[in-house]
Order: C-alpha cells, then structure tokens, then sequence
C-alpha cells in the first residue's frame, strides 16, 4: 500500500511568501545606506572593523553549522548578527573586539540555546554589550567624523555629545539644557547645520545628529538614513510601527517632560529631538529592538515592549552611570518578552465579537 505523499493538517492554511534568507538579506540591504555613510564618515579603518565582525560570524556560523550538520551559513542570519555589531562599534576598536563580539553572539547567544529561532535576547546585542564590558575602556573611545574634524578640539576627539553631557553634568554645569553644555563645551558643529538652525529654530547639534556629523559608533550616527533603511522594511512589512514607534516616543516624551530634572530646570524643560537623534536609538528601535525572536508576538505585547524599552533608555540615560544605554534596555526586556507573551496572548482564531456575542445570547 503507497503512503501518501503529503501531510494533511487542520486549517487555517496561510501561505507566506517570505522566508528567512529573503528577511535577513533584505534587513541587510536597509542598513546599507548608513553602513556607508560610517564607511565615509570615520575612514577604511570602519570597514576594517565591519570585515571583522562579519567575516567573524560567519566563521562560527560555518563551523557550529558543520558540528550540528545544519546549512544555516547563507540564510543571511549570521552576515546581519556581524553586520549589525561592526555598526555598534566605534572605528577606533582594536579588532580583536569585534572578532570576540560576534564569536560571543553566534556561539553564545544564539548557538548555545539551540540556534536560530531559539535564541532568547538578540544575539549582536549581546555580543555588544559582553564586549563592552569586558573592554570598556576601548570601548568608550569614539572618533568624530571627517566633516567635523577640521572644528574639534582635542578634548573632545573621543566624546560623543552624550557622554559630552554627562560629563558636564557631573563636573557641575547645570542649570542649562544639554544643547547649551556643548555649545558652551565647544561641542562643534558645521556651518550647514548652524545655516538650518538659524532658519529653522532647530539647535544645531539636532540638525547635525539628524544627518550623521556627530561622534559615535559607525552605524549609529546617521538617524536619517537609518529612517530611510526602517521605511524601506516597513514597506515591505518586515516590520510594523509598534515596537520603534512606541520606542521613540515614549524616549522623547520622557525626556521632554524629565529631562530637565538633572540639570535642575525642572520638568518639562528637557529637550525632545535631539534625544531622538543620538546615541544608538534609532538604530536600536528600528533594527535590533524588531527582531522576530526576542520579541513579543501580539500588538498589545509590541506596544508594551516598545514602551518598556523606552523607559529603560530614558532611565540609563539620565540617571544612570553610562552615557548611552540602549543595548542594555533592550536586552532587559528580551528577557521579560516570555512573561509579556505569557499574559498577553493572540486572539484565537474564529474568536471575533459577533461569535462572542452569539454565545452570549445562547448563553454557552
């Protein structure tokens, strides 16, 4: 007797036409344009650092997928897990440190708990952060880019203008806004953005952090090409508007309305675009904070996963001990991403209000 050739299981069949590979190659292909800009920004010495981190990954992807006996080296996943930690280091990084966070990223985060799919926080973020402090000192020194090194003092040659802040913050500066620390640090900005903000009502740094001339990691410092890149994925509906959207603002609105507590304005004198605009947030919120795995499922659990992100950042930031913080937060609430699926679950399917409402009638 012939078995038979197919499966036959109980509906709803959906057909997707995406899969992996196209979803990884296509998250790839949308951090591009700021990958470049980096490349451009801070010098050959950035795309030494992104070789290293990808060509790292995909080595132990080679390797974990040959002692597994599993083709997993070109369904695009370990390219974007090296991609996505050469773009969170800084240019200046000695190599062995990108090499040592994506080997930490494939083989730890990732491999360790069963590999793709079964990863529980998001495995570049890991990698990022176990380096970071591991190496903290190299970690934290930054390089501006080439359209602000002619204007930079030499004090500033390794601050980003979050860790700028902080700084002045702690010598004692307050009473003034972030923007008006680094102009009275001599934070420098170019001519085009100082045009801008004169026509516009804008601070400069705002102007300069929204295109990508200011000091920080390769692949972070463009939000505007970084938005080019999320709207690309959001057309193609790779992701939705729930988790960067909830992120970014509940980052702005807590920091207009609290932020102005740490240099003693008060509250809502805190500034709303430019904490926006720096640091990794926006490459966080749109790239790393979207991954499929770590995080929730349902809208409602999106939405209060984008919220909590947001809050962490918002809290590190400002009354933390570390300048920048987004990698941190997000992994904080990978971890919580079970419990917020656990209490908010998915409608079941054929559960709408007209079949809750016959019920009731019929009192079932």
């Amino acid at each position: 007797m012939n078995k038979p050739s197919l499966t036959v299981s109980s509906s709803p069949h959906i057909h997707a036409k995406a899969d992996t590979a196209s979803i990884m190659w296509s998250v790839s292909l949308a951090l591009a344009p700021a990958t470049l800009w980096g490349i451009y920004a801070f010098g050959f010495r950035s795309l030494l650092v992104l070789a290293v981190a990808i060509l790292s990954a995909l080595l132990c992807e080679h390797l974990l997928g040959r002692f597994s006996k599993e083709s997993t080296l070109w369904d695009g996943s370990a390219f974007l897990t090296g991609l996505l930690v050469g773009m969170n280091m800084s240019p200046t990084v000695p190599l062995y440190i990108p090499f040592v966070a994506s080997a930490f990223a494939i083989f730890v985060a990732k491999w360790t708990f069963g590999g793709l799919g079964a990863n529980w926080v998001n495995p570049a973020l890991a990698g990022r952060v176990f380096v970071f402090f591991s190496f903290t000192t190299p970690m934290s020194h930054y390089k501006l880019p080439r359209t602000l090194a002619a204007l930079v003092p030499e004090s500033l040659s390794s601050a980003t203008p979050l860790s700028f802040a902080k700084t002045a913050l702690a010598s004692g500066k307050l009473g003034m806004d972030s923007n008006a620390l680094l102009a009275q640090g001599g934070y420098p900005s170019t001519s085009f953005a100082q045009s801008i903000a004169s026509a516009t009502g804008f601070s400069p740094y705002s102007i300069d952090a929204f295109l990508g001339n200011v000091g920080g990691c390769i692949g972070e410092v463009s939000a505007v090409l970084l938005l080019v890149g999320g709207i690309y994925l959001f057309v193609k509906k790779i992701i939705t508007w729930h988790v960067p959207l909830t992120y970014l603002a509940s980052v702005g609105l807590l920091s207009w309305v609290f932020g102005g507590i740490p240099t003693e304005l008060g509250l809502f004198k805190g500034f709303f675009f430019p904490s926006l605009f720096s640091g990794g947030l926006m490459l966080g919120a749109l790239f790393m904070a979207t991954d499929y795995v770590t995080s929730p499922i349902t809208h409602k659990g999106q939405i209060i996963f984008g919220l909590g992100c947001g809050f962490f950042t918002f809290l590190f930031r400002y009354f933390g001990s570390m300048p920048e913080a987004v990698s941190v937060s997000i992994l904080l609430m990978n971890i919580l991403t079970p419990t917020i699926d656990r209490y908010i679950k998915p409608r079941k399917f054929g559960d709408t209000k007209e079949y809750r409402k016959q019920l009731k009638e019929a009192k079932i």
